[in-house]
């Protein structure tokens, strides 16, 4: 998978389907060569154009017959302040004021398998599954050492890579900017794809063709955020859901980012994926050595639905240590938007009872059981039982579940801390904060200082005694507003610009300590809904509340620009009441639910208010969604009709053999008099014949594929029908 010719002083790295080159050049400088569809390992330096340049700098020592300067080089990883004037992957400042990095390559080997890096999410692999090469770049004033990876697996079209530093200098140096990734591409004709959003309409897919300009996806809220997310596509302009190249990348890390896509004078693209360097240092002392977050990059000539399934692949299969990542997830009934915080023993339990012999695996009791809660307005970081609400404490709920045949799970924030809770009262320092300033507040709380290993320690004690103490079998993980007043008591002036990286280090411990103590509790992640939803989270969290927003309809675009870069496996999708609580509209029972059970399926309501024809068809749902969880749980996802620019949407999973699929289609508005449809079906085996359960008939995979299934139009609106195809 990755060979090196000393010869030409060139690295290869070949993935099943594409291949990435790059080469230690003249005065040894790396030089990118190429990325992109597969070609045999040989000499490519050819590629490279090396012409002198009207107002682009020369390095030190060149001659007029072979000129050489970065500004005019695809570069591996630039740096600042010598002839490459565009923007650097690594920025530092060194003790005698100055900021140059003159990075030169020094050494490099090739390993089996995928070194494990300490305190951050990554992916993980076998021995036999992937290799790895780690070059090492010196500075030539010895200053800093700079260690490239990359891990290239066998089974699937992902690259990850990542960076560390160490100090090679006498006194300590200031970190500005470690880029996790660089990618420098000869070519500009592009169209940039990112997904942008808001609380409750997370991830909205945005097309803009690629400029002479800097485009930078960012997040500055202290976590990868509803309105940003940390994923972008670049594609050709003719590029599809099935066809054409496009390059995807997505950072594995849940704080502030930036990915960022720049076009120069000689119409080259950069593109950088790492921590934002906005309100970012690091002081680097002596021999200390900083590691940078692990970000992917794919390459597809499949459209953008081949680079979103080695996304997913790289989650399903090589994302975290969780045994729920590849296990069938349980059905999920939640409290929420059944009760809110207005509950108490005997509701809670009349809730449960409500929900015997439906099918539910697991109640779960959400915000409003602990201190002193009755509004949003008290007792975070206070995690004990509220007496007044639940006197017999967490038991009596518990054993009410079991006897009702379901297991039992519960709500935590554990991040934030309410101004009105016996914890702020007794440390007032332990939240972010800036002695002399007034806080900021969101939904009436702060942030708890997780840069500090007393509050971690804190947070692991009062969480894991819940859990210890507890017969618990599921955690909603939730965090509900984004850094303001970022500051910590606990570190000296020089390094506040640390805080918000040493927060998701400690936030990481935090998550790695408890999913590890109690590795048979299933962890979901939640922040306001998808507000945090990233690959770092998904590393401890196997999966995610992928939106506030609960309504059917608003839920296809959400779900669909989602899907571009994380597989069904990691969303969560439930069944809520109708009118919708977010956005006042009643949608049909059925597309409810055909909508959610294309995610970790579940119901956010009362069942006790279910009609008899409800709990018989919520009893039918269930019983589906059994039969298509393999389906979610490793299924290939296919996008079929685009929610963004027209009045439906459509997707299938397809399991990995092709012998099963479901398909979804969804008409949002009824149209009178309405022109005929066919849903053409992706992803199967054309060779076989596919039984249609919906329909009664069967057809060829090649007719389903390039003919379609005709859509009956039918009168009302937000109408949903689904295919489920078995191979015979």
């Amino acid at each position: 998978m990755i060979q090196f010719d000393a010869k030409t002083r060139t690295f290869y790295l070949q993935t099943p389907k594409t291949s990435y080159i790059f080469q230690v050049y003249r005065e040894d400088v790396l030089l990118g060569l190429y990325y992109g569809k597969r070609i045999a390992p040989q000499d490519v330096s050819f590629f490279y154009q090396n012409v002198e340049r009207g107002f682009s700098p020369m390095m030190a020592g060149y001659d007029m017959e072979h000129p050489l300067s970065l500004d005019t080089m695809t570069l591996e990883y630039p740096t600042f302040g010598l002839s490459d004037t565009r923007a650097p992957a690594f920025h530092a400042v060194y003790p005698d004021g100055s900021r140059i990095t003159d990075l030169r390559y020094s050494t490099h080997r090739i390993l089996k398998g995928k070194p494990i890096c300490k305190g951050l999410p990554q992916l993980l692999a076998q021995t036999e599954d992937a290799e790895t090469l780690e070059v090492v770049l010196k500075d030539k004033r010895g200053l800093v050492e700079v260690t490239l990876r990359y891990t290239v697996y066998s089974d699937m079209d992902v690259i990850s890579r990542s960076v560390s530093v160490k100090s090679t200098a006498k006194d300590p140096i200031s970190l500005q900017k470690v880029a996790s990734l660089n990618l420098d591409l000869p070519e500009c004709d592009f169209d940039l794809l990112q997904l942008h959003g808001a609380w409750g309409r997370e991830r909205n897919l945005e097309v803009t063709h690629l400029t002479h300009a800097s485009h930078v996806i960012e997040s500055r809220r202290g976590a990868s955020s509803h309105q940003s997310c940390p994923f972008l596509a670049l594609k050709r302009p003719d590029a599809g859901e099935d066809w054409g190249d496009v390059y995807g990348f997505t950072f594995i890390y849940s704080g502030n980012f930036a990915i960022q896509a720049d076009v120069d004078q000689y119409d080259m693209t950069r593109l950088q994926v790492g921590i934002n360097p906005f309100d970012f240092s690091w002081k680097l002392e002596p021999g200390d050595t900083f590691e940078a977050p692990e970000a992917l990059m794919v390459f597809s000539d499949e459209g953008l639905g081949g680079m979103s399934r080695n996304f997913h692949h790289a989650c399903r299969h090589h994302l975290g240590k969780s045994k729920y990542r590849d296990q069938k997830k349980p059905i999920i009934l939640n409290s929420w938007e059944a009760a809110y915080f207005d509950f108490d023993e005997a509701r809670i339990i009349g809730i449960i009872e409500s929900a015997k012999d439906l099918g539910i695996d697991i109640f779960v009791m959400d915000d409003g059981w602990f201190g002193a809660r009755n509004s949003d307005k008290t007792s975070l970081g206070d995690w004990t039982v509220n007496s007044a609400k639940l006197p017999g404490g967490l038991k009596p709920v518990i054993d009410a579940c079991h006897k009702n045949g379901m297991k039992f799970g519960i709500w935590f924030e554990p991040e934030m801390v309410s101004p009105d809770s016996d914890l702020y009262r007794a440390h007032p320092d332990w939240c972010l904060h800036v002695p002399g300033v007034d806080h900021c507040t969101s939904r009436n709380q702060l942030i708890l200082d997780l840069s500090r290993a007393d509050v971690v320690d804190y947070l692991e004690q009062t969480v894991g005694d819940i859990l210890a103490q507890n017969d618990i079998a599921y955690v909603k993980w939730d965090m509900n507003r984004n850094m303001t007043n970022v500051g910590s008591v606990a570190f000296e002036p020089e390094r506040q610009g640390e805080i918000r990286h040493r927060y998701m280090l400690g936030l990481y411990d935090l998550m790695e300590r408890l999913t590890t103590r109690f590795p048979d509790v299933l962890f979901e992640g939640c922040s306001g809904g998808g507000g945090r939803l990233d690959f770092g989270i998904l590393y401890y969290m196997p999966q995610f509340w992928t939106s506030d927003d609960s309504d059917a309809i608003a839920r296809l675009k959400i779900q669909y620009g989602t899907s571009m870069f994380v597989p069904a496996s990691a969303m969560v999708g439930h069944v809520s009441a109708c009118p919708n609580h977010q956005i006042g509209r009643t949608t049909p029972l059925k597309t409810r639910a055909d909508v959610a059970s294309f995610c970790n399926f579940g119901y956010e309501l009362d069942p006790a208010r279910f009609s008899a024809e409800e709990r018989e068809a919520v009893k039918a749902q269930i019983e589906r969604q059994r039969r298509m969880e393999p389906l979610v749980l490793d299924g290939d996802f296919y996008r079929l009709r685009n929610p963004f620019t027209g009045n439906d949407a459509a997707w299938m999973l397809v399991s990995p053999d092709k012998s099963e699929a479901v398909a979804l289609f969804v008409q949002v508005l009824a149209v009178a008099n309405a022109p005929f449809t066919r849903l053409r079906l992706r992803g199967l085996d054309p060779d076989a014949t596919y039984q249609i359960e919906e329909l009664g008939f069967s057809a060829g995979g090649d007719a389903l594929m390039h003919g379609g299934i005709p859509i009956e139009a039918r009168p009302g609106d937000f109408r949903s029908v689904t295919f489920t195809l078995r191979r015979i």
